[in-house]
């Protein structure tokens, strides 16, 4: 989303890391420049103004025009603004253990409430709480629907009645949770294409009821500042404590990330980063300010390599290696792991030094579909021993993936190259490690 922006962050950091010194000049002409490109990024204008007089007051302080890294200490203070922009650091859900715990979600019709709230039931869950999606859009029936159905595919209960109005199907999912032991509930309320008076007063309604302990504005990052604009309207009407950014994977120029904290009072807690139920994250405005300054998300990139490495599977793999027994389902493995990670590019990205090196580096996703497609157009034997691999059986390996002769060959070759690598890996730490034993043993 932030591609743009951070092309010309650094650009901006570049000019000014060659320059000798910093000085009120040049200093005044980056702001110009970081000006130019937070309003071309759809940055609201107050936001900007107030954002730039905080960097412009830091940087013109002795401190930093005196320093020996003039520029890397520019940088870091737009990085603080950015960070102090968003809100400083993450607003993590906090859980009463002693009753059922209440969210509410608001927002205009097509935003993504639905499916965030399919994404907030799964996020819960997997953190070990019990949660209940409730079908408060009576208004669309098409919502109640595909709320069920994602329930269903997640194995999440989903409380709804067509035939009931939106407070008493509200009143009855608190009962049902209260009883069945549900340590959460998450309420899905009708959206308009625009704001009115009925939907709010629906909502304020359904609020009064539930007492809940968050109201999320759910919004379209895509609409840039369009989103400000209704996220101001419904604060007026609502007072929502915190905003789930959706589609911040697409290709809008961010503004809206930048913005809404500033304008309404209240800070992003989730961002949706894909159509999976899966695709969520915890708003960390740090992390996000160094994505937007090219300096990569590393802790981010960890988290997300716990969340689908199985500890012992890679214990297992290790000692696969340290043997050198790795096979191609083992290899197979692994591409699946990163593939739940989520797109190379946005993996890529995470790197520090190295998503800036390579961000016009076409990463070809299809590559790793049809690797899969040939390993898994081979037999187990195939798969453990590649060297039974021949001509005919690579004839029928192509003909099962829908590749050519010449994939399989090449696929072959790399993976052959990779065991000699890891081969030749051992063998370094083998001698490093018995070297190191040596110098143990030495009494001098």
């Amino acid at each position: 989303m932030f591609e743009e922006l951070t092309d010309r962050f650094e650009s901006i950091f570049k000019k000014l890391k060659g320059r000798g010194r910093l000085s009120e000049d040049n200093i005044a002409e980056a702001m110009r420049d970081v000006k130019r490109a937070l309003l071309e990024a759809d940055v609201n204008y107050k936001v900007v103004k107030t954002f730039t007089n905080g960097v412009k007051e830091k940087a013109l302080g002795s401190d930093v025009l005196k320093s020996v890294t003039p520029g890397q200490q520019f940088v870091k203070i737009v990085h603080g603004e950015l960070t102090s922009l968003m809100g400083g650091s993450s607003k993590a859900f906090h859980f009463h253990t002693n009753r059922v715990n209440t969210i509410v979600l608001a927002g205009l019709q097509g935003s993504g409430k639905t499916t965030a709230c399919a994404k907030l039931a799964l996020y819960f869950r997997k953190q070990g709480h019990r949660p209940l999606m409730v079908a408060c859009d009576t208004h669309r029936p098409a919502a109640i629907s595909q709320l069920e159905i994602l329930g269903k595919s997640l194995n999440i209960t989903v409380f709804s009645d067509r035939g009931k109005k939106p407070l008493d199907i509200c009143s009855e999912a608190l009962k049902r949770a209260k009883r069945e032991g549900y340590s959460l509930v998450i309420i899905d309320t009708a959206g308009r294409l625009h704001i009115d008076q009925e939907m709010m007063k629906e909502l304020r309604d359904i609020c009064s009821l539930s007492k809940p302990d968050e109201i999320y504005f759910v919004a379209d990052a895509m609409t840039g500042q369009d989103a400000v604009t209704v996220a101001t309207e419904f604060y007026g009407q609502i007072h929502f404590s915190g905003v789930f950014l959706t589609k911040m994977d697409g290709d809008a120029r961010g503004g809206a990330v930048l913005s809404i904290l500033q304008v309404t009072g209240t800070p992003v807690h989730f961002v949706g980063i894909g159509e999976k139920p899966d695709a969520i994250e915890l708003f960390h405005p740090e992390r996000m300010a160094s994505r937007i300054l090219g300096m990569g998300d590393i802790v981010s990139l960890v988290e997300k390599a716990q969340e689908v490495v199985d500890a012992e599977k890679s214990r297992k793999l290790e000692r696969k290696i340290r043997k050198n027994a790795f096979t191609l389902q083992d290899f197979l493995d692994q591409l699946r792991q990163i593939k739940k990670m989520g797109s190379l590019q946005d993996l890529i990205s995470m790197i520090p030094g190295v998503g800036t090196q390579l961000k016009d580096v076409d990463v070809d996703s299809n590559a790793l579909k049809k690797i899969e497609a040939i390993i898994c157009s081979m037999t187990i034997a195939e798969r453990n021993k590649p060297g039974l691999i021949e001509g005919s059986r690579k004839r029928r390996i192509s003909l099962g993936s829908g590749t050519s002769v010449q994939d399989v060959n090449k696929l072959l070759k790399q993976f052959d190259s990779m065991k000699t690598m890891m081969k030749r890996m051992n063998k370094i730490a083998g001698k490093r490690g018995q070297m190191a034993a040596m110098r143990n043993l030495t009494p001098f």
